[in-house]
């Protein structure tokens, strides 16, 4: 692991440390878990991105099979009555 230091307003510390022993956690342990979810949401972006890129100028193609698509899908049958 490697050591990081930040600057934090007061109050915003403060606040963190509540947070840190309602949750049996250390402030260490939150930044951790705020990493992670930070990491998941950009890595969760790029390859909405890269999706993004493939599907460019495909739209009027992707519109067709959905219209295809529900076309062939059966309506569920209504819930019978009781």
């Amino acid at each position: 692991m490697t050591a990081l230091t930040l600057d934090l307003p007061e109050e915003k510390l403060q606040r963190l440390k509540v947070v840190a022993r309602a949750r049996g956690t250390s402030i260490a342990r939150l930044f951790e878990e705020m990493s992670s979810v930070i990491l998941a949401e950009a890595d969760a972006e790029t390859r909405f991105q890269l999706r993004v890129q493939r599907g460019a100028g495909k739209e009027a193609l992707g519109l067709e099979l959905l219209g295809k698509a529900a076309s062939r899908t059966p309506s569920p049958d209504p819930p019978a009555a009781v």
